[in-house]
């Protein structure tokens, strides 16, 4: 474990700690419809959200509320089954508690996953995506009134780490999986977003658009945890199609995606774990 100046998560840290045979390496975020990337992970330890103190609890269908610690391959790994969202109620200190647990672990990376909205022209549901930037739309920080971390102004030059990224294409292109990138948007959500909205975020570069990630990025960059952002474009955003959307959308372009993006994480986890040793 190293030392994040976060009391906060000290007393979960030794309820993890009293149940795990070895500390992870890698983080593994899993969004909407992806929690089935979690049985990939060996000599697995499954720890229920709600039996830690202090740890929020999700609220949200799709996302259960687990860590899993195990193994991938031969990769310590820590398996967050199921975020928790701004639009739960949650202050943003707790929605990226995800980032500060794995932090105080010792872990050398994150992979963040979340289904968005499919909004630039490039961009069709089913697709998976390397996020290599993001815009803040939430209207807030979650580094506000927080002590934590390395860096009081963390810089977001990079806020995606691009070794990661190109390990990530380098896998990718091993396995025959095509790999897009886009700009990622994040709203606070509950609701979706209106066809207004929509036209709005593509005028200012957003290629896909969610609930979540962007805490979690920021959070990371003032913790020093080098991050990783892949989204799957679970639908076209509002107006392209002229189709209501619903959630259940979601989660089902995530049973569809999920072998895929399996594979993959299944691959580049170890790789990315002996390029940060």
């Amino acid at each position: 474990m190293r030392e994040t100046h976060d009391p906060e998560v000290q007393p979960i840290l030794t309820q993890i700690r009293a149940q795990i045979p070895e500390l992870p390496s890698i983080a593994l975020i899993t969004g909407s419809g992806l929690a089935g990337l979690a049985e990939n992970v060996t000599d697995a330890v499954t720890i229920p959200t709600s039996d830690l103190d202090g740890y929020p609890k999700s609220t949200v269908s799709g996302h259960p509320g687990r860590l899993i610690f195990g193994r991938i391959d031969d990769t310590p790994v820590m398996v967050v089954q199921g975020r928790v969202h701004y639009y739960e109620g949650y202050p943003m200190s707790q929605v990226v508690m995800p980032a500060r647990v794995a932090a105080a672990l010792g872990c050398k990376a994150m992979i963040l996953t979340t289904a968005s909205g499919g909004i630039g022209d490039h961009l069709q549901p089913g697709d998976l995506v390397r996020i290599t930037d993001q815009i803040n739309l939430m209207g807030t920080n979650p580094l506000i009134g927080q002590k934590w971390g390395f860096d009081q102004f963390p810089d977001m030059t990079q806020p995606f780490n691009t070794t990661l990224g190109a390990l990530l294409h380098r896998v990718a292109g091993e396995l025959g999986i095509e790999l897009k990138e886009g700009v990622f948007g994040g709203l606070t959500g509950p609701s979706y977003e209106t066809p207004a909205e929509i036209k709005y975020l593509k005028l200012i570069g957003v290629d896909s658009v969610s609930m979540s990630t962007v805490p979690e990025t920021i959070a990371a960059a003032r913790l020093k945890l080098p991050v990783l952002g892949i989204t799957y474009i679970s639908n076209f955003a509002a107006g392209k199609t002229g189709q209501p959307l619903t959630h259940e959308e979601v989660t089902e372009m995530g049973a569809q995606v999920g072998e895929k993006f399996s594979r993959l994480l299944q691959s580049l986890i170890p790789v990315i774990h002996h390029e940060f040793e």
